[in-house]
């Protein structure tokens, strides 16, 4: 009777150690976001990750930070989510992307930017990363020409444009990466520069004083994350503005031309279940989109009295009627 008492107290232990070990692990996901409002991380990298087999509260937990359109928090949020000991850190742009550099050099980081993360500092070079860094880069600067092309086929008369940028961007200036573009398309270029959403009303007033007639609005965290205030200035004033990308023109932007709306987050998510799975940031080469999309707003369009030629309506992957 006391083996068998025995046996049957060494069995239920062991059973019990063996629900314990049977309980998946959950890994933490941080993400920092300039963008305002935002009460869950990015829909397309979780929505990737759940086919992957991660599955909210069951694996998988987010921590999502927003600086509410003031980049100058990204330091102390960054600071926050390395004490929550996240797994992965994930940044939408090169800004949160460098707050976490600086905060951690041990938690692997996976960041999608539009600009050139080896320029911002973030990497040593796209095929080997190095350190704790990696993600996706959507080369935003190199479409800024291509955004001055389509609105001078939008409008065929169009002498004096403006290029919309942040002076204050780590990577190359957009203002450079645009003049040979304009020369090339016979534009007189303005450089509309908005370093604080204090000044949006500013620059757009400035820009119609010198006879700016189209704008074509570089990729950058103060930009999206007061996006409405932008695209309500352009409304306003009967500016044809070209955006880099697609959530601009569901707000009410002109058109918008960039890398596809849903590949950079897919491609994120992959890292970020590569690098769960043992990977080291460093070794995974960053990635550049491979689909790039024109979507156009006729109801925009109607408003600021503009007809988009046909020609330009019928290379749009998706129209806003």
């Amino acid at each position: 009777m006391i083996r068998m008492t025995a046996w049957l107290v060494a069995f239920l232990l062991l059973g019990g150690l063996h629900i314990v070990e049977a309980q998946p692990r959950v890994y933490k996901i941080g993400e920092l976001t300039a963008r305002p409002n935002l009460t869950r991380s990015s829909g397309e990298i979780v929505r990737t990750l759940r086919e992957l087999g991660y599955i909210e509260g069951k694996n998988v937990r987010y921590e999502l930070r927003s600086a509410e359109g003031n980049p100058e928090r990204f330091p102390a949020l960054a600071n926050e989510l390395v004490r929550l000991k996240v797994d992965v850190l994930v940044a939408t742009s090169a800004a949160e992307a460098l707050a976490f550099k600086k905060a951690t050099k041990t938690i692997p980081i996976v960041f999608y930017t539009g600009g050139d993360p080896v320029e911002a500092g973030l990497v040593d070079s796209l095929a080997r990363p190095g350190q704790n860094v990696t993600g996706v880069t959507l080369v935003s600067t190199e479409l800024i020409g291509k955004r001055l092309e389509l609105l001078k086929e939008t409008i065929p008369r169009l002498t004096r444009a403006a290029v919309l940028w942040n002076p204050q961007a780590r990577n190359r200036s957009p203002w450079t990466a645009s003049l040979l573009p304009a020369r090339e398309l016979g534009l007189q270029l303005h450089s509309m520069e908005i370093s604080s959403v204090d000044n949006v009303d500013n620059a757009f007033k400035q820009a119609i004083r010198v006879g700016t007639a189209a704008i074509a609005v570089q990729l950058h965290p103060l930009f999206a994350a007061n996006q409405v205030q932008i695209v309500d200035r352009a409304a306003k004033y009967h500016i044809p503005a070209a955006y880099p990308r697609v959530d601009f023109v569901m707000t009410g932007g002109l058109m918008s031309y960039g890398a596809d709306r849903d590949e950079p987050y897919k491609r994120a998510a992959v890292l970020v279940d590569k690098i769960l799975k043992g990977a080291k940031p460093g070794d995974l080469p960053v990635e550049q989109p491979t689909k790039f999309e024109l979507v156009i707003n006729l109801k925009t369009a109607k408003q600021i009295g503009l007809t988009i030629p046909p020609n330009v309506l019928a290379r749009a992957d998706k129209v806003i009627r």
